[in-house]
């Protein structure tokens, strides 16, 4: 655990949340935004997850949080889909583009439940889509993840890697009328930048491209793998339906004791209605998945993992859904992470 961010944090007024995991490894939650900030193994300060520099010191941190400009702390958020209804004030033009701080960093309350942490925010979001304000509930709780490796007899040694787990039950939840706009939970994993992310697919796809433009060798498409170089930089985004996802994802990157794997695995349901997709497109088909490329001076550098859970309201009639996800990270030779990464998304990851 890394206790310099969590005196930062303190002294800047942004008190964290240390979570005991299983192995001995810690998760640190940070209240303001409903974070995930820190993942770390047992006996280990180095932090899994991506922060932001300002982090680094008190008075960067204070600036930060001072600042009326979005606070990316980084580590694993929320927000909520589809993009262009709810961050796009002048809507249907795409010229402004805007984080409401009602979602992020919004008002959660933070509570302990047995060997988890339960956090809830209740707020009022305004569709530019629809001109409808909805009242909405989102509630998170992260409790730890055992080692998929743990149980498996012929992969004592995959289990034997530096290890920290989580699993992030969240619920978004109608408390108003059901509105005319869908709404869908999007989790957002940021990760050091300069890594490879790793989506298998269950059959050779067409990524849909959000924006950049990419080389033959950082986006790369298998029959059943894509490999996206996240390192180019200026901003990059990808994105994969629903039905062409496997349920898990992960990226590979280089750290200070040898390489790191991150894994996130998650429910993919290819008869709900995703909402999260390009705009003014009507024909293109919303994604379940997307990976974002971020290497800006404005807000750092970092890769981030993102999946989407089919929505509410709208015409699906739904006014509540629930969803679980798991993180899985791992540090360790080269050697030991590709075949942990083979035997959590597939041989064609090496």
């Amino acid at each position: 655990m890394d206790r310099r961010l969590i005196a930062t944090m303190e002294s800047a007024g942004q008190p964290t949340v240390r979570l005991p995991l299983f192995a001995g490894a810690q998760a640190l939650i940070l209240p303001h935004g409903g974070r995930i900030l820190g993942l770390y193994a047992l006996h280990s300060d180095e932090n899994f997850l991506w922060t932001h520099p300002a982090l680094r010191s008190a008075q960067g941190a204070a600036k930060l949080f001072a600042s009326d400009e979005w606070h990316n702390t980084g580590g694993d958020r929320t927000w909520l889909a589809p993009e262009n209804d709810f961050f796009r004030p002048d809507w249907p033009k795409l010229s402004t583009y805007f984080q409401p701080r009602q979602l992020d960093p919004g008002r959660y309350r933070c509570e302990r439940a047995g060997r988890s942490v339960r956090l809830v925010c209740d707020l009022e979001l305004h569709s530019y889509h629809t001109r409808e304000d909805l009242r909405l509930r989102i509630v998170k709780q992260i409790e730890p993840a055992a080692n998929p490796f743990h149980q498996c007899a012929d992969m004592r040694r995959l289990a034997a890697l530096p290890f920290a787990g989580y699993t992030l039950r969240s619920t978004l939840e109608m408390r108003g009328q059901a509105s005319r706009a869908a709404v869908g939970l999007w989790h957002l994993l940021q990760m050091p930048h300069g890594g490879r992310m790793l989506i298998p697919t269950r059959f050779r796809v067409k990524p849909t491209i959000y924006f950049g433009s990419f080389s033959k060798q950082d986006l790369v498409v298998g029959d059943r793998m894509v490999q996206f170089a996240m390192r180019s930089p200026g901003e990059h985004k990808i994105g994969v339906r629903a039905i062409a996802m496997t349920g898990r994802a992960a990226y590979v990157y280089p750290c200070p004791q040898g390489w790191t794997l991150i894994v996130r695995n998650f429910h993919v349901n290819p008869s709900g209605s995703y909402v999260d997709a390009l705009p003014n497109a009507a024909d293109c088909p919303a994604d379940a998945f997307q990976a974002c490329n971020v290497s800006t001076g404005q807000l750092g550098q970092f890769s981030e993992l993102e999946y989407h859970v089919p929505a509410i309201c709208g015409r699906t009639g739904q006014t509540r859904c629930d969803d679980v996800s798991q993180v899985w990270a791992f540090r360790g030779n080269l050697t030991a992470i590709c075949r942990a990464a083979a035997a959590l998304v597939g041989e064609d990851a090496v």
